[in-house]
């Protein structure tokens, strides 16, 4: 019998995240941003950094990371011929605590607030993880302000993860991160370091209701979109097969029209190591993005 991860074992899996992205962290402080700062958004303020010129892309970070753990090994590579702009959503990194109820509809709204502020009509978007459902907000609820998609390991609806990981998701509690390498990273940063253990309750909280951006809303998306996915990575394949032909795909290409969207699954990766692929990821995201 498969045994089940239980919330300590998500916990080392979060560890581990922090551990193999410090390289991302150093390579993110070797390359300055153009410009950085904190744009209004809906009763608070998002933190952002720009780097590189050309088309703006997006960058929305997984779930307790910040700008550098998550996006510092790819945004020299995309720099090189874009616009990246990646933000620290509500409570992480540089990003103040808010009161605010979390939701995903509110942190797409902040994206766009942050396009607004750095006036940026329209962009793609990529986003990991977390970053990735409110990604897919974004392109329901703001549809004129995206160019193209690309989901790295998320989904838009709870049944799109294993039972495994939203088991863990239901039983986290704060204590299980105390002293932990990502209460280390946000001490470092964070304005206000007290707000340590409501951003976990509320991040938390989220984490463990059921949701569902819904079916039809993700099939409406007419931006093309790139999924990307590692073959281990605790996603279900057949719920994102699913989602693939909701975008128009898993059509007999020999016999129909390709489709404009895509889909990639990476052979021999986790959801933590699939994010240190730099060079498979720049890849599947330069060729799209063209």
């Amino acid at each position: 019998m498969k045994q089940l991860l239980n919330p300590g074992s998500l916990i080392k899996l979060l560890f581990l995240t922090i551990s193999i992205t410090a390289v991302s962290v150093s390579n993110a402080q070797q390359m300055k941003p153009k410009q950085s700062g904190y744009a209004p958004a809906n009763g608070t303020n998002v933190y952002y950094e720009v780097y590189g010129d050309g088309q703006p892309i997006v960058l929305l970070h997984g779930a307790f990371m910040t700008i550098g753990t998550n996006w510092g090994e790819l945004i020299p590579e995309l720099a090189k011929t874009r616009k990246v702009i990646a933000l620290e959503l509500q409570g992480h990194g540089h990003t103040p605590f808010s009161d605010r109820k979390l939701s995903r509809t509110t942190l797409a709204s902040d994206v766009e607030k942050v396009m607004d502020y750095l006036k940026i009509d329209s962009a793609d978007v990529a986003g990991y993880s977390f970053g990735g459902q409110i990604a897919y907000q974004f392109a329901i609820q703001s549809p004129k302000r995206l160019k193209k998609l690309v989901i790295i390991s998320s989904a838009y609806k709870s049944e799109g993860w294993a039972p495994e990981i939203a088991s863990a998701f239901k039983n986290m509690k704060p204590e299980l991160f105390a002293n932990s390498p990502m209460q280390a990273a946000y001490d470092e940063v964070a304005p206000d370091k007290t707000k340590w253990i409501p951003f976990l309750t509320q991040m938390i909280a989220m984490a463990g209701e059921t949701f569902n951006l819904g079916d039809d809303n993700i099939a409406k998306i007419t931006a093309p979109v790139l999924i990307i996915a590692g073959d281990n990575d605790g996603m279900d394949k057949v719920e994102l097969a699913k989602t693939y032909k909701l975008l128009g795909g898993g059509v007999v290409g020999d016999l129909h029209p390709m489709p404009q969207s895509q889909l990639a699954i990476v052979p021999h990766q986790s959801h933590v190591s699939l994010m240190m692929q730099t060079k498979i990821l720049f890849g599947y995201l330069d060729s799209f993005l063209q």
